[in-house]
Parts: C-alpha cells; structure tokens; sequence
C-alpha cells in the first residue's frame, strides 16, 4: 500500500467530529492496545497463546478487566494475567504518555496505510521489547482491516451538501516519491453533522478518476445530495452532472478567492 508522507486528511478528521470518526479511531486503538498487551505477554512468559515449547517459563490466567479513558472514550481493556507473579502493560505505566502516542499511530496508520515502520517505533518509544518483526506485521494486519472496514463503510440515510477537493500529496511507492492526487469527499448529514464520506488516491485528478470515485460513493449508499461544492475542474463538474444527477452544483468560494486573488 502507497504510503503517503503528508497530507490534509488527518486535519479533515479531527475537524470533522462525527461519531463515525471518533468510533473508527476508538475501534483502532482498542485492536492495536489489546495486540501490544498480548505481544507483552508473549514475549514475557516466552510463548504465544496455546504455544507448546520447552521455553515457557510461565501460563496465562486468564483476564482481569479495566477501563481506560482516552481522547477518543473509554475502553474497556482485558488485561490478561499470570498464574505466577503478574503482568502490569507498559502502556499504562505512571508518567508515560502511551495513550496519546497510540492514538497518534493509529491516526498515522491511516493515513499512512498502515506502516509496520510506524508501529515498530511506537512499541520502541514504549520500551517494549522481545517483540518480533512478524508480530509487528500481525498487529499492522488487524489495523488494516478497521482502516478498510472505515473506508469502504455503507454510507447510511442523505448527504444533502457534498464538498469535493483534491491535494497533491508527496506519495513513497515502488521506491520512487512522486506526486500523486489524492482526493476526499466531505458529506453533511440532514442533522448537520459533518462526515468524511471516502477518499482516494491516483495519478491524476482527471475526469475519469472523479466519475469512478463518484460512483464508488454511490454504490456504497450516497445519496439525497442537493449541492455539491467544489472547484472549477472541469471533468470534476461533468462527473457531478452526470452521477449526481438532480443536484446543484457551486463553485467552492475559498477557491473562487484564491482565483481573484492571484
């Protein structure tokens, strides 16, 4: 997967404050917390869960359950136990500031597509170690499925307003870095609430590429648009017209100024 180095995605995000973000981001760091716990324990006691080897100087016991309260609610953690001594997470260690850095990756894994690179560090700024290359891998494997699961979500009741726009971000793939379009559709809710409706990344913000994305949008439940907004693009305009049939379309204003301005 094209790892992307910067971009405005993570802002729209924490702008946005809609339940299905902030429930995309606490299902995230539940996954990656319980995967580090039990990579820990692993790596403590000498053996996976059911792992019969002459290494093992322990046994797992079970669990013991807690909440913690993080920026995105509270999860509820099953800390697993020891039949001999005990097993404290180093996430939740006095004075150490695990909960932010988590969040922070799961937020670069998503916007980076999720890196074992990113997740190697975490657990290294942690001081968690004995933890393997391949259990990396898993933990970065769980993360991708909540990051698809996100983005290829049913899109459930209207999106009367619709925003579209594309950045051109610097992407690493293949080896090369090269500049690549990536483009983002922001839906209101008849409530009024704001929701990143998808995203998508390609060589080109040509005609083609917005009537596909359209119409992925389409298929997985978009509908009631009213208004669309976005820049003057011209194969963006006849993309609107010709997959969001009946609705208006406005020129973006920050765009329009931007234009008088220069």
């Amino acid at each position: 997967m094209a790892s992307i180095d910067r971009m405005s995605l993570l802002e729209l995000l924490r702008k946005s404050g809609s339940d299905g973000d902030v429930d995309f981001l606490k299902e995230a760091l539940n996954v990656l917390v319980h995967s580090l716990m039990e990579a820990e324990v692993a790596a403590q006691i000498g053996a996976e869960r059911y792992e019969r080897n002459t290494e093992r100087t322990n046994q797992r016991n079970g669990y013991r359950q807690r909440e913690w309260d993080t920026r995105v609610g509270t999860l509820n953690l099953s800390i697993p136990k020891l039949r001999k001594g005990s097993y404290f997470p180093s996430l939740l260690e006095p004075r150490k500031r695990a909960e932010k850095a988590l969040l922070s990756v799961v937020q670069e894994a998503y916007i980076h597509g999720v890196s074992t690179r990113k997740v190697d560090e975490l657990v290294e700024s942690l001081g968690m170690k004995g933890i393997s290359k391949s259990e990396v891998s898993r933990i970065c494997r769980e993360l991708d499925e909540v990051v698809i699961a996100f983005k290829e979500r049913p899109l459930e009741g209207q999106f009367p307003y619709v925003w579209l726009d594309a950045t051109f971000p610097k992407v690493r793939e293949g080896g090369r870095v090269r500049s690549m379009a990536l483009v983002v559709a922001i839906g209101i809710r008849e409530t009024g609430d704001r929701e990143v409706l998808g995203f998508d990344l390609g060589m080109s913000e040509d005609g083609s590429f917005w009537l596909e994305f359209l119409r992925k949008l389409v298929a997985r439940g978009l509908r009631g648009v009213q208004l669309a907004i976005s820049d003057a693009h011209e194969g963006l305009r006849r993309a609107i017209e010709q997959v969001l049939a009946g609705a208006t379309w406005q020129r973006c204003r920050v765009h329009f100024m931007r234009n008088v301005l220069s």
